[in-house]
């Protein structure tokens, strides 16, 4: 008897645990990628699995609010599931057309205290990739809330292969070197950047970023005992608040993991996009990808001439002639040395004075008879500028610009993405597009795919780039291979490029202006293809370009794609990009610092026949980097391409249609 009242024990024991306990879980429609989300009394916490391989684990979810501490003592509304199955168009983007293909499940939930606050969780699991939201709902008693902390948790499985950058703080031009570390070697208490790539012995790929950033702060990682903890961007002078709403609805961004079993699918996901609102621009027949000078990382170099080189119409009339000769779309201007084209009483590009006016051009600029010959020629206007006096005067100068037939601009030095600097950047692309102008944000955060809501976001930086080469060496091949599985899986990404004057390592020599670059100039070609940029820049001065072998490259490649495709890939090691406009296809590849060959399937090719110009690093590539191979094939789908690649080196195959 005593036995059989113990079993019973244990039994009721049992039942009222899995009572107390909920499990709700939604998988990819192909079923390989699972998110399941755990509810205890104590406790919301939630599991990934891709392949029946557990990849994220245990991981807490919840908030720290003005009102109180969110995720326990929870329990769940009705939850609602859905199907997404459509397809969009990108005016500006890696495709034309993607497909938004996912399950969907939303659950309230909410605290069984007499507060009884909800939160709804969106979770949408696509083959490629789980993505999770939180929205908070109109509802009785809590309309609005100051946010202290967001403690998502990304808690990974084993011990993969992480590829990082950490930051100094939350102030930051978010540049800087990747580290290749085992998980459990990853720094603690340091802020690390998003994205972040890991990868697992059996070749599981995972990235971690996040979507539609609006309204709210971005969100690093920090390792914490032996998991991954989401730190937002604190707001300016207040560390303690990280966002604050004063009325519902609202909506987190999404946290993004994309899973693959190819690094390359990391690269090809769309899922980004997918996650953010369909465009907001009316009119969108004014956006086209550009194609621009832009002087500053040459040193607004001329050659020798009768008139002074700086801040006057004869040095941008020599710039503009370039542009015009070369069927570039517009010139950049900048100013010249630390001084900007516009009144600044602070002479001083990183710090704009109290009086700086980007309404007042300095009078020995002449622009509107700059801006006056540019339209005589077909040229276009890019203009570059401080952050702060262009909020300042946000609408007054975007409407003298629409006037000048300014084309963009480069805005700068943002250094931030708390609530308040992501606020102020969309408010900059709802200006901007009102004017018809594309805008470039500068010493900015990364991209969350906000092209598809404001194709007028050309490209961003937030990236350690080429203009370091005008005073260290830290960007050099071994650097540019890790953007492609870090930072441009966020999207598009201006990384200074054009450097057509490369030197090989051992004779690498700074200088800042008329400044080299150590990797061949296939490799700098193929920068060109691989990276995602919308604004196509040629930073160099003029004679490095014209009649240099492969200057054709920079003149045609395109800045939107209709397809793209990543045959050939290896973290941190090489990466082949093919890139489809219409029906020619551009393939790039980057190599690092270790010489190698690869063999090229065209497979990714319709039936037919097609020409390929293929460039390859030259044999004395060694002596000088700037020597380069031109081969024209004729080819077909059932063709392999050898591709071998020097120390530091790359290649370009166009392919066009017969």
């Amino acid at each position: 008897m005593k036995k059989i009242l113990t079993l019973c024990t244990v039994f009721f024991c049992f039942v009222a645990l899995a009572a107390a306990q909920q499990k709700l879980s939604v998988s990819s429609p192909d079923g390989k990628l699972k998110f399941s989300l755990n509810i205890t009394p104590e406790t919301i916490s939630y599991d990934v699995v891709y392949k029946k391989q557990p990849v994220v684990v245990n991981s807490l979810l919840g908030f720290d609010f003005d009102s109180g501490a969110f995720g326990s003592n929870l329990k769940t509304g009705k939850v609602q599931r859905r199907k997404i199955d459509e397809t969009y168009e990108l005016v500006v983007g890696k495709v034309s057309t993607a497909r938004n293909y996912c399950n969907q499940i939303i659950i309230p939930l909410q605290e069984k205290s007499a507060t009884e606050r909800t939160v709804n969780l969106v979770v949408r699991a696509f083959n490629d990739g789980i993505a999770f939201r939180y929205e908070f709902p109109q509802q009785k008693g809590w309309n609005s809330y100051v946010m202290y902390d967001e403690k998502t948790q990304f808690n990974l499985n084993g011990n993969p292969m992480a590829l990082l950058m950490y930051l100094p703080g939350y102030i930051n031009t978010h540049e800087g070197v990747y580290k290749q570390v085992e998980y459990d070697k990853i720094a603690k208490k340091r802020l690390i950047e998003m994205p972040a790539t890991f990868e697992y012995d059996n070749s599981i790929y995972l990235s971690i970023t996040e979507a539609a950033i609006r309204d709210y702060a971005g969100m690093y990682l920090v390792k914490e005992k032996d998991k991954l903890v989401g730190k937002l961007s604190p707001k300016l002078g207040q560390e303690k608040i990280k966002v604050e709403i004063n009325e519902f609805p609202h909506r987190t961004p999404w946290r993004v993991i994309s899973v693959s079993d190819r690094v390359g699918g990391l690269l090809e996901t769309n899922i980004l996009t997918s996650l953010n609102e369909p465009c907001k621009i009316e009119d969108t027949s004014w956006i086209k990808p550009c194609r621009t000078t832009f002087t500053w990382w040459n040193g607004n170099v001329v050659p020798d001439s009768t008139f002074s080189p700086g801040n006057n119409f004869e040095t941008n009339k020599y710039y503009i002639d370039f542009a015009a000769r070369n069927g570039l779309d517009a010139h950049g201007i900048y100013g010249y040395a630390e001084t900007p084209w516009y009144y600044d009483d602070n002479f001083n590009f990183g710090w704009a004075g109290p009086n700086a006016d980007i309404t007042k051009p300095i009078p020995c600029l002449n622009m509107p008879r700059i801006v006056e010959y540019a339209k005589s020629k077909g040229v276009g206007i890019h203009l570059w500028v401080h952050w702060r006096p262009l909020y300042d005067k946000l609408d007054e100068a975007f409407a003298l610009y629409e006037k000048w037939g300014v084309k963009g601009l480069m805005v700068d030095f943002m250094d931030r993405d708390d609530q308040q600097m992501i606020r102020i950047q969309e408010e900059i692309l709802q200006c901007a597009a009102k004017h018809r102008l594309f805008i470039q944000f500068h010493g900015s955060s990364k991209p969350s795919g906000l092209v598809r809501t404001y194709p007028n976001e050309f490209t961003r930086e937030g990236t350690l780039n080429y203009e370091v080469c005008k005073w260290d060496t830290l960007v050099n091949a071994d650097h540019d291979i890790s953007v492609p599985f870090t930072r441009l899986l966020a999207g598009p990404t201006d990384y200074h490029l054009g450097g057509f004057r490369a030197q090989n390592r051992k004779d690498f020599k700074i200088q800042y202006v008329n400044p080299h670059v150590m990797s061949t100039r296939c490799h700098m070609l193929a920068m060109y293809v691989v990276l995602e940029n919308h604004l196509t820049s040629l930073c160099d001065k003029p004679e490095a370009y014209e009649g240099q072998p492969g200057f054709e490259v920079l003149r045609t490649v395109p800045g939107t794609w209709d397809e793209m495709r990543v045959p050939l890939a290896e973290m941190n090691k090489y990466v082949t990009v093919a890139r489809r406009s219409d029906t020619d296809w551009w393939v790039g590849t980057l190599n690092n610092s270790t010489a190698r060959t690869l063999q090229l399937k065209l497979d990714f090719l319709a039936e037919g026949e097609y020409q390929a110009t293929i460039y390859t690093d030259a044999k004395d590539v060694d002596e000088n980097a700037n020597h380069l191979n031109k081969e024209v094939l004729k080819v077909t789908k059932k063709d392999v391409i050898e591709l071998p690649l020097a120390r530091d080196g790359g290649s370009v195959v166009h392919i066009t249609k017969l």
